[in-house]
């Protein structure tokens, strides 16, 4: 069950959206992502560390990839070409090994047509296009922002601000449903209502923002349900 961490107050029926992020919440990258960070860093004669991934999560490629150089000491390769290595060898993988995650499919299909819906991910726009299309999500959201145009990544809330405003709403009519620190942290400073989804990966990670943090995307339904 969700754990509610802050009480609701004259909230009902007032939201008109539901923003979901992309990686670690509908989509199983992170695994993906570790697995191939791991590899690149061996490659590079490097030991990727252990607190590297809290660091990254939820960021824009090219901030994430700094991270990455910055971290390992890495001084032949720029971030944008690292990004670039990354891309490719992410392309195969989502194309062949991507996986939905526990609840994805059923809090989509549950709430299609009854409540607005959103993407709102770091991820660049070829990486989602292919996830999206890979895994049946065509055609249940309006807006679709990838990470491509924008100038900063989460914790930065101008992912969730140019969403919001896209569809026309203001923050409060907005849910933002994240897995990461940086995600939530993003929507929360965006102003929405955040409901914090943490995966094995961030469950130790600081919500202590968020407005409810979700065991599962099941739970998170039950309570989109609860307050539409």
């Amino acid at each position: 069950m969700f754990i509610c961490i802050k009480k609701l107050h004259n909230r009902k029926n007032m939201f008109q959206a539901l923003i979901f992020d992309l990686d670690g919440l509908l989509i199983d990258s992170e695994t993906l992502y570790r697995k191939i960070s791991i590899k690149m860093a061996d490659d590079l004669g490097k030991t990727l560390p252990d607190d590297i991934w809290a660091k990254q999560m939820g960021r824009s490629p090219i901030e994430s990839l700094e991270i990455f150089r910055t971290e390992l000491g890495i001084t032949n390769y720029t971030a944008q070409e690292l990004v670039d290595l990354r891309n490719d060898i992410m392309k195969e993988a989502f194309q062949n090994d991507l996986q939905i995650m526990p609840g994805a499919m059923e809090i989509i299909h549950a709430l299609h047509g009854r409540i607005r819906m959103a993407i709102a991910t770091g991820s660049p726009r070829e990486l989602m296009e292919i996830a999206i299309s890979r895994l049946g999500l065509n055609g249940y959201f309006e807006f679709l922002l990838p990470s491509d145009d924008l100038v900063l990544g989460k914790p930065d809330p101008e992912i969730y601000l140019r969403t919001i405003s896209a569809l026309g709403l203001s923050p409060e009519e907005c849910i933002v449903l994240e897995d990461s620190s940086n995600g939530a942290l993003a929507g929360h400073r965006a102003g929405c209502y955040v409901i914090a989804v943490p995966s094995i990966y961030t469950k130790y990670q600081d919500f202590s923002f968020a407005n409810f943090i979700a065991e599962d995307l099941f739970d998170a339904k039950v309570l989109i349900e609860e307050l539409n």
